[in-house]
């Protein structure tokens, strides 16, 4: 499992940063956060293919968090796309997909569904869930917490052999959850295999103000995505609009013992982001801001 993130930055785009965007790869299958302005052209930069983006999960419906899907729509038609494509979001997500569809002259040979979710609701995925939670900004929106299923435990090949278990198919077998027969005796998983691993747990705040909905959703989290508009020095400025400061982010993330925190919606104010990332990691020090199309892969153990 790894993690673009196609755009960074905050309102408004800049040379180095683009609108927020970010897409979560698991295995054949893409699940994609917000869709600012140009992501479409972010996408064909990097690695990920949008073809194999099966989701998106918009948190509201400011400009920079969704303007990308007309065009990323359209381009997906052009490739010849046929699987289907879901749209999920806050309320007036359905009708905003709606008219997305009905920009411009296109014959769509795909179908893309729009759904509103409220806080509280889940979306049941191949192998994980995503949990809508309420945001606190300006307007109605939501943070996603994604919850991977749990593994099942590590095989232990000695704890096998000395069972009597020669080692090939039958192995495989054990490890796909099915008994072996070792003479007149049966081999079951349970005997050669760990306790099951908890699956990854991923928390993107979108855009919001503290508030206790995104602490409860983050406890415990494996990766934080928490916006950090601004440095604390304009944390008035920051809640008038309803937005975080890199501190806010630092703050949730030590004291909700998150494994990593990733800081995204970069105002276009700072061309360098030291301030901000000086800031949160005398807080919490596995802090990162990523710069537009860098990838991380993800993993569980701490």
């Amino acid at each position: 499992m790894d993690i673009t993130f196609l755009g960074t930055g905050g309102s408004v785009p800049t040379t180095k940063r683009n609108t927020v965007s970010i897409a979560l790869r698991l295995g054949p299958e893409v699940l994609m956060f917000d869709c600012g302005e140009g992501t479409q052209r972010q996408l064909m930069a990097s690695s990920v293919s949008f073809m194999k983006i099966t989701s998106i999960f918009i948190t509201h419906h400011h400009g920079d968090h969704f303007l990308g899907l007309p065009g990323l729509i359209q381009s997906m038609n052009f490739y010849g796309r046929e699987a289907a494509l879901n749209i999920y979001g806050p309320e007036g997500t359905e009708e905003m997909v709606r008219d997305i569809l009905g920009l411009g002259i296109f014959d769509r040979k795909y179908e893309v569904e729009g759904h509103d979710l409220s806080p509280g609701d889940i979306v049941d995925g191949d192998g994980y869930r995503v949990l809508a939670f309420k945001a606190n900004h300006t307007i109605t929106a939501l943070g996603y917490a994604f919850q991977e299923d749990d593994r099942p435990g590590r095989f232990d090949p000695d704890k096998a052999k000395a069972l009597g278990v020669k080692e090939g198919p039958s192995f495989s077998r054990l490890v796909e959850g099915k008994q072996v027969k070792v003479g007149t005796s049966m081999v079951t998983p349970d005997m050669v295999m760990g306790p099951s691993r908890k699956g990854l747990r991923l928390v993107y705040s979108g855009d919001t103000a503290p508030c206790p909905e995104l602490e409860s959703a983050c406890a415990g989290a494996d990766v934080l995505i928490h916006e950090a508009t601004v440095a604390s020095d304009l944390e008035a400025k920051a809640r008038e609009f309803g937005h975080s400061t890199a501190r806010d982010a630092a703050r949730l993330a030590k004291d909700s013992m998150v494994g990593a925190l990733y800081l995204v919606h970069i105002s276009g104010r700072y061309d360098e982001v030291d301030v901000l990332l000086n800031e949160a990691r005398g807080i919490f020090e596995n802090t990162t801001i990523p710069n537009d199309l860098d990838s991380f892969v993800l993993r569980t153990d701490r």
